[in-house]
């Protein structure tokens, strides 16, 4: 029996957050670089409107989503996970981005129990729903949100979501963080089954 329900949002979380700095830049003929990425809100990031952001976004998204690159051992660490636990990808990207994403985590070897493209960045329903034992995140609000309605998070370090972290927030560095505290989570379970028993 799988042990631990685990969600996993995709951008920035297995992605590299700031792929998609390149060709913004050349769009927008501006000159980001990571560290500029203090907010979640790309518009407000590059300076432009929000309606010109989305017109960037919709010539753009797919190839984006299509050629990000993977964070430092996420596949590898999942693939370990998948083999003892339940993983549930849980992204608000639009349906219309289906596609996309299910060819991105084929084409880069993840293991897929679920797929949920939201349309949506509130994400607390789709965690009850799941029975989720632990969220893997990278926005902030998300995060936050997540653990006030009672779920672990995981908060994967970027330089748009270093504020102050709440109880039920850890904050992680890499996938080999991620790793080693979701380990003791299945621990801890397996610790309190026996007592129960």
């Amino acid at each position: 029996m799988k042990r631990l329900n685990i969600c996993i949002d995709i951008d920035g979380t297995i992605t590299n957050p700031y792929d998609w700095i390149g060709l913004a830049n050349k769009y927008f003929n501006t000159s980001i670089e990571p560290y500029n990425v203090t907010e979640y809100e790309i518009d407000k990031v590059l300076g432009v409107t929000r309606e010109e952001y989305l017109e960037f976004y919709d010539k753009f998204g797919e190839m984006i989503h299509l050629n990000a690159t993977v964070r430092d051992n996420a596949n590898e660490k999942l693939k370990e996970l998948s083999k003892r636990h339940n993983l549930y990808y849980v992204t608000a990207r639009e349906k219309r981005m289906t596609e996309v994403t299910y060819k991105w985590l084929r084409m880069n070897e993840f293991p897929m129990d679920s797929v949920f493209l939201l349309g949506s960045h509130y994400k607390v329903d789709k965690a009850k729903e799941l029975n989720c034992d632990v969220f893997i995140e990278d926005r902030y609000e998300n995060a936050i949100q997540l653990a006030l309605a009672g779920f672990k998070v995981l908060l994967v370090d970027c330089y748009y979501n270093r504020l102050p972290v709440i109880p039920g927030i850890t904050r992680v560095f890499n996938w080999n963080e991620i790793y080693n505290e979701i380990k003791k989570l299945e621990i801890r379970k397996e610790e309190a089954i026996q007592e129960i028993a």
